[in-house]
């Protein structure tokens, strides 16, 4: 009996068949109604090149069923096909189905068969509107990123047209994989977001938005390669933005990234300036302090860590944080003990306690530098080795490291290395290279000790003119006055 259905209706039956049983992964052979029996009864509108598109064969799916329509949306589909109102047949699916616990096989054969209908580009894109609808209601977030995913790969081919729903999908997905802790993931969907395009008007506000959310997630997974790339493009208009809120999360994310990349001074100083600002709780403001007290004790001694820890020293706060013992001791160029040190290392994070390039601990290596400058307040000169012991080290590695902050300008003084003596100069070093060295001139160390006799004796002639206001009965009596003569008779 020859078939009911004309050439366009079998067509869209075939459409719809090739999209099941693609899905389905198995190797089968579609036949359709013909008008001989026992044969594939196919109308003699088709061609022997429709027979061929007819006959389809896949490779078996692993996973058959989480990609296969439901009968309820396969049965809604073939009615779609059947209908001459395919936008509104689509659209009442949308709206009459339930979607939220489906499979994430009935929305990804739904855009695949939207697709296959060429239904043109404006009621094309008022349906992809609904899907991505569909998708943000999907409680599972495995669906979500199983059916965005396809999505994308359809709307890639379209680009231009649907790059507004390409970008919402690509949201839907980050959100998906930032819930279940996949932050590399979350980062990489959205980076594939472009706001330069002239079929998206983007606000200030929202690059930030997008560029720091980007930054945040390749954060959580420690890259900060990635992280400063983004970071740098919201730098160039966060100045732009009034919201305190996106201020705060840049400031935050630039004190992190130079925390992560050893620049612990600036670091500090991001943090202090966080701990100030009202937007958020005390808390916090509490906790932002001691991680740039903490960033201040492992950035390397010198004239400009002495002035970040003056900041934080004077800060009242200061005082009621774990770590304010430390930071009074460096401040103050006190010896930092064992024992202070392994308390403080307790509440760092891993990237502050990596070994660097000389196979030491970054707080070691600031350890060391600042007992070193606390010598040079104790001592005027001290032996390599007796350095060496002061500072945990042998007497050689006491001295490279002296020779290294005398050459930085982080340190006054000169190494006689015949004599294995290191002579402290009084003063603050300047920080720039090369200041920190002194050169031996003759007669400096006889003209020291000339000042400081010269010093005492002004000192004792102090005492005595007090005396003799205080007490001048008793100066009479008992001070003898001796003249160049008499000392030189004796």
């Amino acid at each position: 009996m020859p078939s009911s259905k004309g050439p366009r209706e079998m067509r869209v039956m075939i459409k719809i068949g090739y999209l099941l049983l693609t899905r389905s992964g198995a190797f089968q052979t579609v036949d359709f109604p013909s008008s001989e029996p026992g044969s594939p009864r196919i109308p003699s509108a088709f061609s022997g090149q429709h027979l061929e598109q007819i006959s389809i064969f896949s490779a078996a799916s692993q996973n058959t069923e989480s990609v296969m329509a439901s009968p309820v949306i396969s049965a809604a589909l073939q009615k779609i096909a059947a209908s001459t109102e395919k936008q509104q047949g689509y659209a009442s699916l949308f709206t009459n189905a339930d979607f939220k616990s489906t499979q994430p096989g009935d929305l990804i054969t739904v855009i695949d068969a939207i697709f296959a209908d060429s239904l043109g580009v404006v009621a094309t894109r008022s349906l992809v509107i609904l899907f991505v609808d569909a998708i943000k209601s999907l409680k599972s977030d495995e669906a979500k990123i199983k059916v965005g995913d396809h999505a994308l790969e359809i709307l890639h081919t379209h680009s231009t047209t649907f790059e507004e729903q390409s970008a919402q999908v690509r949201e839907i997905m980050a959100d998906a994989y930032e819930t279940d802790g996949e932050f590399l993931d979350a980062a990489k969907i959205l980076s594939g977001i472009s706001l330069d395009s002239s079929q998206r008007k983007v606000t200030n506000e929202e690059k930030v938005r997008f560029w720091m959310r980007i930054t945040r997630n390749y954060l959580e997974v420690d890259d900060t390669t990635l992280a400063e790339q983004y970071l740098n493009k919201a730098k160039n208009v966060i100045y732009t933005v009034p919201d305190r809120d996106l201020n705060l999360h840049f400031k935050l994310s630039q004190a992190r990234i130079h925390d992560a990349r050893r620049n612990f001074l600036a670091a500090a100083q991001g943090y202090q300036d966080i701990s100030f600002m009202p937007v958020i709780a005390e808390e916090e403001r509490l906790h932002t302090l001691s991680m740039a007290i903490k960033c201040a004790v492992l950035a390397p001694a010198g004239p400009a860590r002495s002035r970040a820890l003056g900041r934080l020293y004077k800060d009242e706060r200061a005082s009621t944080l774990d770590q304010f013992g430390i930071l009074e001791k460096m401040f103050l160029d006190r010896l930092l003990t064992p024992a202070e040190v392994a308390k403080f290392a307790e509440g760092l994070a891993i990237h502050q306690l990596a070994k660097t390039a000389d196979g030491s601990t970054v707080l070691a290596k600031a350890v060391v530098e600042h007992n070193l400058r606390a010598a040079s307040r104790l001592y005027n000169n001290i032996g390599f080795d007796a350095l060496g012991l002061l500072l945990g080290l042998d007497g050689d590695k006491a001295e490279e490291t002296t020779a290294g902050m005398i050459e930085q300008g982080r340190l006054l003084g000169r190494i006689d290395q015949i004599e294995r003596v290191i002579w402290f100069e009084g003063g603050e070093a300047t920080g720039e290279k090369g200041s920190g060295r002194s050169e031996g001139v003759v007669g400096r160390e006889l003209r020291r000790w000339d000042a400081n006799v010269q010093g005492l004796a002004e000192e004792v002639e102090k005492v005595t003119s007090e005396l003799q206001m205080q007490y001048p009965d008793f100066v009479a009596a008992n001070l003898v006055e001796l003249t160049v003569e008499d000392t030189l008779g004796n």
